[in-house]
């Protein structure tokens, strides 16, 4: 019987279990986007995950989205995760570097460029800077000779990833950001063969994941989706016929993974399940939202054909969190004015469960 402690096979790698600890920005890069060695403790507490996918992490200076998060673009960069996923490899975990283009959700204050976007459509809501939130602002449309070179800005960096000792990437192809631009129909507003009809809005998302198998292969490349989400005040028109397109130009491609949020209704999501031939991995809430995954949430996506469960704050206040859903163990809160605020308290500091000997 299959359970959420099952093993699993992704590609090359066997994982011991099906929870998978979802990407989750923390803002705790230094200076240059460069990982830390603090980043490395916090990965490596959480190494019992099936598979950790990390914050998202920007391919390019222009596609940085927040202040303080790290970057895969530069030989310091790729220097500087080598201590992170070595220590999650020392202490038995598995890896995948979540790769992050921003899009039009960035500011000039942070990367000292204009954010791009595939329409000079500014995102709606206050964006993040070093000087605090600011109204997003309008980006600069992507003329059509330059789209390819951004969508071949997450293989770059998948190869950076690669070098940096990570077990594989994601895509980030969900929540507002810039893959997830491209699928919308009022962030993107283009006339070319990158906008309009459902046929042209995957277009982008099809190149990025096809340009990054062929730099580190399928088995090594996951993206993640958020079907009908509205998120920075992305929409989405003819989601089922969009999500079932995409997933169809995707199949090919034999990727590690898809990973699903829950940001559509349960038959959309079931839908997309049945179409989708390889490895479904379902975050069962929206995330952000008022609810938490637990793990009455991961029985009933495994039981509806899910293979595996990616957990968000559980993991935040739970570095044991796999141990705590097998036992049946309380799952400690988290303190949300820790979330972004660096150093490493409410990052390091929550504790195991106290297990009896």
């Amino acid at each position: 019987m299959t359970t959420l402690f099952s093993s699993y096979p992704l590609g090359g790698l066997t994982l011991p279990n099906r929870v998978v600890m979802a990407p989750m920005t923390r803002v705790r890069a230094a200076a240059g986007g460069l990982a830390t060695l603090s980043m490395a403790a916090y990965y490596a507490q959480r190494a019992t995950a099936g598979l950790i996918v990390s914050e998202g992490v920007q391919p390019s200076a222009v596609g940085q989205s927040n202040p303080g998060t790290p970057g895969l673009y530069t030989d310091e960069q790729v220097a500087a995760w080598r201590p992170v996923t070595s220590a999650v490899h020392t202490n038995g975990g598995r890896i995948f570097a979540q790769i992050m283009h921003g899009g039009r959700v960035s500011h000039p204050d942070t990367t000292g460029m204009r954010p791009v976007g595939p329409s000079a459509v500014a995102a709606t809501g206050d964006v993040f800077t070093p000087s605090g939130p600011q109204p997003a602002p309008t980006p600069r449309a992507l003329d059509t000779a330059e789209v390819p070179e951004h969508a071949r800005s997450y293989a770059h960096a998948a190869r950076r990833a690669v070098e940096a000792g990570f077990d594989g990437v994601e895509l980030h192809g969900a929540n507002g950001y810039l893959i997830s631009q491209f699928l919308s129909s009022n962030a993107n507003l283009r006339t070319d063969r990158y906008g309009g009809p459902v046929a042209n809005r995957i277009r982008f998302a099809v190149e990025a994941a096809a340009a990054t198998v062929d730099a580190v292969g399928g088995a090594r490349t996951g993206i993640r989706l958020s079907p009908g989400g509205e998120f920075w005040g992305v929409r989405e028109s003819e989601v089922s016929e969009l999500y079932a397109a995409l997933l169809a130009e995707l199949a090919p491609l034999g990727l590690a993974y898809v990973h699903l949020e829950a940001t559509a209704d349960e038959d959309v999501l079931l839908t997309l399940r049945r179409a989708w031939p390889g490895t479904l991995v379902v975050n069962p809430v929206v995330p952000m939202g008022p609810k938490q995954t637990g793990r009455d949430d991961a029985d009933h996506w495994l039981a509806l054909g899910a293979d595996l469960i990616s957990f968000g704050r559980a993991f935040i206040s739970n570095p044991d969190l796999v141990e705590r859903l097998r036992a049946g163990l309380p799952i400690a809160p988290v303190d949300e004015a820790t979330y972004y605020q660096g150093g490493d308290a409410g990052y390091l500091t929550y504790p195991a469960h106290p297990y009896a000997a």
